[in-house]
This record gives C-alpha cells, sequence and structure tokens, in this order.
C-alpha cells in the first residue's frame, strides 16, 4: 500500500486536490469531523497520514511514506535525504528578512555585525548571513516572531511571508527576501529507486496538473 505524508493546515486542500487528480481520494481528511490521524484513499491502494509541515519530510526520509507534500522552506531548513519530484506551485510565500518600519535598515546587508536575529529557521538564516559574510547572533523562536524587534529581543527577523499584512499589523517591513517557496511534491528515494511503476504513474499525473515550468530547486 502507498503511504502520503500530507500536512495540516494551508497546504492541506490543494494537496488533497492534486492527488484526486492521480487517482488517490483523500477527500475524507478534509471533513469537519475527522480526527484520524491516517486515513486510506476511497480505492483502497493507499493511504495518507496527517502530520505537521515540518514532520512530512522526516516521515518520507525514514519511509514512512514513499510520497508527501511540504513547503520548500521546510525542504531548506531541514535538509533531510528526500527527492523533490514536483513543484506544484500552491503555498507560495517568501522567506523574508524583516524589521521594525522605524528602523534605519533597509538591506539586509545593512544590519551591524553581531546583531540578533530572531527566526524559527535558523539554518536558513545562517546560510544566508553566512553568504553575506555578516555575522549575527541568532535567537530560536518557535511562534510569534514579530516579538522579536517589538520587544528589542532582536534587530531583525528571518520568517515566511505571504501577504505581508502580519508584518506591517506589527509595525514590521520585510527588506529583504532569502528565496520563494511553494508546496512541493517529495519521495523517499529507495522507494522511487525500487518501484515497478505504480509511484511514477502517480508523480506523473500530478506533475501534469497545472506544473510551473521552472525547474524544482536543488
Amino acid at each position: 500500500m502507498i503511504t502520503v505524508a500530507l500536512a495540516k493546515g494551508a497546504l492541506l486542500k490543494d494537496s488533497v486536490a492534486r492527488f484526486a487528480a492521480a487517482g488517490l481520494d483523500f477527500a475524507a481528511v478534509l471533513e469537519p469531523g475527522n480526527r484520524l490521524l491516517m486515513v486510506p484513499s476511497v480505492c483502497g491502494r493507499a493511504r495518507a497520514l496527517l502530520v505537521r509541515n515540518a514532520d512530512v519530510p522526516v516521515y518520507v526520509a525514514y519511509g514512512q511514506a514513499q510520497l508527501g507534500v511540504v513547503g520548500y522552506d521546510v525542504l531548506r531548513e531541514h535538509q533531510l535525504p528526500v527527492a523533490q519530484l514536483v513543484d506544484l506551485g500552491f503555498g507560495g510565500c517568501r522567506m523574508s528578512v524583516a524589521v521594525k518600519a522605524s528602523s534605519p535598515y533597509r538591506r539586509a546587508a545593512d544590519l551591524p555585525a553581531h546583531c540578533r536575529i530572531a527566526s524559527k529557521f535558523t539554518r536558513c538564516a545562517q546560510d544566508y548571513f553566512a553568504a553575506l559574510d555578516l555575522p549575527v547572533e541568532l535567537i530560536h523562536l518557535a511562534g510569534s516572531v514579530e516579538l522579536g524587534p517589538i520587544t528589542g529581543m532582536s534587530e531583525a527577523i528571518v520568517d515566511l511571508v505571504a501577504t505581508g499584512r502580519t508584518l506591517k499589523e506589527n509595525g514590521l517591513i520585510a527588506i529583504e527576501d532569502l528565496f520563494h517557496s511553494t508546496a512541493r511534491l517529495v519521495g523517499h528515494p529507495l522507494s522511487l529507486r525500487l518501484d515497478g511503476g505504480e509511484l511514477q504513474a502517480i508523480v506523473d499525473q500530478i506533475a501534469a496538473v497545472g506544473a510551473p515550468t521552472a525547474p524544482v530547486p536543488a
């Protein structure tokens, strides 16, 4: 049986729609009363695991799921050994550096050396500032990173930005983007190598539904 790891939250509805186009109906996970974490498809040849976005590549990397849908931001942050198969195009957002609107800094390179940066995505932030050759002190926060600059704990934050509304409402502005993130279909490398064709058929059908022309970043 094929197991698919699906992320709860914003990516779930579109993820279910893509798998439906490939003949795997996981619509039961969208039902308001659903509390099951493992849901079989209608056809009975696959099942979905409902997990947190950050856990999708973990289940795929360890082979508990052969396929999964996860944000590119998570793949960049955790760098687990999964195969990136298709850029699904939905769930678009930016990984950005943001500061208080009253701050004099308008580029990431303008930030002072050894300043504090708050983020859930400390690996992405570390790689970015290392590339700028700007030493910073990273503070890991699990949520509400906007409070970093507001309280004075950090000079800036690195976080996902979709509409920018949360930043604006909290007196912050994005000054530079690290990268653009969308949902990605990922796979377990060994399962793909041993595949008799069933997994590849699903991947091909999903890729055929509104796939962007740009290549998937490595």
